[in-house]
């Protein structure tokens, strides 16, 4: 039997999260076309006769401008040098960039064996030579003669083409060892943050791209009211007074929508109704504020 820790790496919004719902067989990580919008490290057991994989979706690589930034890229290295085989994503109907190259050469530094994940096969368009000639380029040698070292899998994360082959070749670089999680468990993710982050997503769906790296969500109550109702206040923050008014809508329609949408995903999550207590609030620095991103869960 084999079990290990699988870190998924890409620069935002290459498909990481995508692939973890498709491999958990149920949502457990933000899916939104709106890049940067995982923020945690997001774990996904996936179970099968051969053993088990512990999937981690990092946020996606990008240059430090503030705290949740720092965090966020510290979090990624973090899981790169715990991880047992690391499994990096690209979208390869966008050239290689200079993000994609940093990615590669962090990668060549870790211990861990790399599978490829060239995602998005499934459109016609894409630039797969480019990609294998970065990573020839970084480890100086063909990738024929480093199967070791890095083994290219075509794959489309949206339509699970694939996929079974990308499970595979992680399993074949796994080591021997028992379970690390139960065999019924899911996700190790907390209630909190899945919540925050089910809000979140569906705020950044109903806002498309007017300001999604200036929002923030931060759960402050979580109560069961009852064995069949739970009530959360949650707070939504922006950095802006006049980005309150973008948030909320005209009459309220942009927070309800959003919240009637993360009401209904979250009561088919857990099974139970939900009560959500939303309001909108101006933090003009939380992405500085150490002990907000602690309360949120972005530092430890």
């Amino acid at each position: 039997m084999k079990s290990g820790i699988v870190a998924i790496i890409g620069r935002p919004n290459v498909g990481k999260s995508t692939l973890l719902n498709h491999l958990a067989g149920e949502k457990v990580a933000i899916v939104s076309p709106v890049p940067q919008t995982t923020r945690h490290q997001i774990r996904a057991v996936f179970n099968d006769v051969r053993g088990q994989i512990v999937f981690c979706d990092t946020p996606g690589l990008h240059t430090s401008r503030h705290a949740l930034d720092r965090a966020m890229i510290s979090l990624v290295n973090d899981t790169v040098e715990g991880a047992d085989v690391l499994l990096h994503l690209v979208d390869v109907t966008r050239h290689v960039g200079d993000e994609e190259t940093k990615a590669i050469q962090r990668l060549c530094a870790a211990r861990a064996p790399v599978v490829l994940g060239l995602n998005k096969v499934d459109i016609p368009v894409h630039y797969i030579p480019e990609y294998l000639a970065a990573w020839e380029n970084a480890i100086g040698r063909s990738l024929n003669e480093a199967t070791d070292r890095l083994m290219p899998v075509p794959v489309s994360a949206l339509k699970g083409t694939n996929v079974d082959k990308l499970v595979d070749e992680i399993f074949a670089r796994l080591p021997e060892g028992g379970p690390l999680y139960p065999a019924d468990v899911l996700t190790d993710f907390p209630r909190q943050l899945a919540i925050q982050d089910v809000i979140r997503e569906k705020l950044l769906l109903v806002l498309k791209e007017e300001l999604p790296f200036s929002l923030a969500v931060h759960v402050e109550e979580i109560a069961d009211r009852s064995r069949r109702l739970t009530y959360v206040k949650a707070a939504v923050l922006v950095e802006r007074e006049t980005q309150k008014a973008i948030v909320i809508g005209k009459g309220g329609a942009v927070l309800k929508k959003a919240g009637e949408s993360a009401r209904k995903e979250l009561q088919q999550i857990y099974g139970r109704k939900f009560f959500l207590d939303l309001w909108v609030k101006c933090e003009n620095k939380w992405k500085e504020d150490k002990d907000l991103l602690k309360k949120m869960g972005y530092l430890a």
